[in-house]
């Protein structure tokens, strides 16, 4: 396999976006809940849903690119899905870390970067 270490973080970031946004889909009035308290006392508070809404349409586009992108390494030898799953999820990524900084989550910060590490260096290894 040429691609190997490019379909194991696509896998990555396939399954973890594609579960985050079916949990908010599956729990939608419980995520605005929960988050309607975190972000209580910064100006994201009353821009929840609409905010939540934002970051779910990226997870669910992250993911089906991250799909694409293993189909179109192994079946076409094209990196373009790959490289556009790579550049949503760090945007998506970056969202979510303004968020925790905003809210002064630094733990929750922290734990995006965790993410955000193999995202970026798909994005490297693909350009």
């Amino acid at each position: 396999m040429n691609y190997i270490t490019e379909i194991l973080i696509l896998l990555f970031l396939a399954i973890t976006f594609l579960q985050s946004g079916y949990d908010k889909i599956a729990d939608w009035k419980g995520n605005v809940g929960w988050l309607k308290q975190h972000f209580s006392n910064t100006f994201l508070g009353d821009k929840v849903p609409f905010s939540l809404g934002i970051i779910l349409i990226l997870e669910i586009i992250a993911g089906i690119f991250s799909l694409t992108g293993i189909y179109r390494l192994l079946f076409c030898n094209a990196k373009d899905m790959a490289l556009y799953a790579g550049v949503v999820s760090c945007i998506t990524l970056l969202f979510l870390l303004f968020g925790q900084r905003i809210a002064k989550d630094y733990d929750g910060a922290r734990t995006i970067v965790i993410y955000f590490i193999p995202a970026i260096f798909l994005v490297f290894i693909l350009r």
